[in-house]
């Protein structure tokens, strides 16, 4: 039967993720909604939608890439093995999956299906493809940045898309780290061609200080002057050639606390205090 092995596939997406920090942003749909001051049930459907959808892109990733992963010494083997072994077992999990969300969002709040097209739809194209499209690749993970946050989101909030798209920027910045990082394997792979691999290391990195410079200029405008000022921090010591996998989580760090501070501030004011805009809230600005 492929109900117990679609059970177990599901349970070693889900302890393999989160073990390794893989699903940011839940984290971030949940802050969001917390700090728009939803109601409990509210946060708590919307937390519960976003974890099961994060576990369907990124079974969709495991399923998309078995081949790729049976040949990496970096993965799981055991795990990707069993995968390997019941594949009409996960594909039966992800069907289950996508229609539970769509009744949820059929039922609770059609605007969850934004996420659940958008954000699953995007990560699917970038398994299947566009993580192999130079300048498309980091495209994509900035839209799935944004996308996937706003199950967290009444979709009328403008406060709630402004802080959406402040995580869209985030994940320009990390995949355009990520991609100096795989540079070196991906240009040995036949076929694969990131925007790291044409751009090379020192342009990709001048492209990662750009997106940098963008989260500051935004976050001050937007939501917060003194979260611009944080995410300065990482900006004036941006990643450099030879130290990205030291300079790399550096920037995490300063982009974490720099949420961190917006969120407290919405939570505790109500508002954001951007310097070009203030956003309501409870009334979405």
């Amino acid at each position: 039967m492929k109900a117990p092995a679609a059970v177990k596939i599901v349970a070693d997406v889900l302890a393999y993720r989160l073990g390794n920090l893989e699903m940011a942003n839940l984290a971030g749909a949940v802050s969001i909604s917390v700090s728009l001051h939803l109601s409990w049930t509210d946060v708590a459907v919307r937390a519960l939608f976003a974890l099961a959808l994060n576990v369907l892109v990124y079974l969709n990733n495991d399923y998309i890439d078995i081949d790729l992963d049976l040949a990496s010494a970096e993965k799981d083997g055991a795990k990707t093995r069993f995968l390997a072994e019941h594949q009409g077992a996960a594909l039966f999990a992800q069907l289950a999956i996508a229609g539970l969300l769509a009744a949820i969002a059929w039922a609770y709040d059609p605007g969850l299906f934004v996420p659940l097209v958008a954000g699953g739809g995007v990560c699917w194209l970038y398994s299947a493809y566009l993580k192999r499209v130079p300048y498309l690749d980091l495209l994509a993970m900035i839209v799935w940045g944004l996308t996937m946050p706003l199950s967290g989101v009444p979709l009328g909030s403008a406060l709630g898309w402004a802080m959406a798209i402040q995580l869209g920027l985030f994940a320009g910045v990390f995949e355009s780290i990520q991609v100096i990082r795989d540079a070196r394997e991906d240009a040995i792979v036949d076929g694969v061609r990131t925007t790291g691999v044409v751009l090379g290391q020192r342009r990709t990195l001048a492209l990662a200080r750009g997106m940098m410079a963008l989260c500051c200029l935004y976050t001050g405008a937007v939501l917060h002057p003194l979260a611009a000022a944080i995410l300065a921090g990482a900006f004036l010591g941006p990643p450099t050639p030879g130290r990205v996998e030291r300079d790399g989580p550096r920037g995490k760090v300063s982009d974490g606390a720099a949420w961190l501070f917006v969120c407290a501030w919405i939570v505790l004011s109500g508002r954001s205090a951007g310097l070009l805009r203030v956003l309501e809230a409870a009334s979405g600005g």
